[in-house]
């Protein structure tokens, strides 16, 4: 049995994922944005799984989410499931805060980043982002090739943590709207198995996985001076640095 906390889980694949692990015996830490929010998710609440609030667009209360966490006690993996797919918040919430929860959040043994197949069309450029979200300086695609690249840094400087990306794929959530082609059970599948498994391809590190497989991301991704100037300016900007 493992204690997962999962970003943004009042919905959407963050919520599946939370239902299937407390179908199989695991701890789920809940998150929503505000506590009328955990209204959505009060039959996982009933059923054990324990809450935290706090919005992730807001850098004070992103450090108050992993403040929430620490309280509760030790979690085996975080599933950085929260993101948004258009306006101002996308940097504060698709990349900021998920660098904020690594560094702050007691180190667990597994990560997990959302990525998206569109990271591919990211630009791999991190001046003149505002990474407070006054205003709309990045796409979804570069929030995606950002994380992506954050994942692989931290795999990098945490080599005894299984650190790993996910492409969910086009499912029908909310973000993906119901004409979504991929498979809803399988947006979900791989992220879990990736914070649970004791297959030896789970316990893997530096991996970009689609539907259980293996996957290239985009070259940028993989390089180290830009994993370094990402988390260089994710650091001045926040005040706090990966240990």
């Amino acid at each position: 049995m493992a204690r997962i906390f999962i970003t943004g889980s009042a919905d959407g694949l963050g919520r599946l994922a939370a239902q299937t692990l407390l179908d199989d015996g695991h701890q789920v830490v809940l998150h929503a944005r505000n506590h009328a929010r955990l209204t959505a998710v009060s039959a996982l609440i009933d059923r054990g799984a324990e809450a935290v609030t706090g919005d992730l667009s807001d850098p004070g209360q992103t450090r108050g989410v992993a403040g929430q966490v620490n309280a509760l006690g030790p979690v085996d993996a975080v599933i950085h499931n929260a993101g948004v797919y258009t306006g101002a918040r996308i940097l504060p919430v698709n990349v900021v805060a998920p660098y904020l929860l690594t560094a702050l959040i007691r180190r667990p043994a597994r990560l997990v980043y959302l990525s998206s197949g569109m990271h591919h069309g990211g630009r791999a450029d991190v001046r003149g982002r505002d990474w407070a979200g006054r205003r709309a300086t990045a796409s979804y695609s570069d929030s995606k090739l950002f994380v992506t690249a954050l994942a692989f840094a931290v795999a990098r400087l945490w080599p005894g943590v299984s650190v790993n990306a996910v492409d969910p794929g086009w499912v029908p959530t909310k973000m993906g709207g119901p004409g979504a082609p991929d498979d809803l059970r399988e947006g979900h599948r791989t992220q879990e198995w990736l914070a649970t498994s004791d297959d030896p391809r789970a316990r893997t590190t530096g991996g970009y996985w689609y539907h259980g497989q293996p996957r290239e991301p985009h070259a940028a991704a993989r390089d180290e001076r830009f994993q370094d100037e990402l988390l260089s300016e994710l650091a001045a900007f926040t005040g706090t640095r990966l240990a």
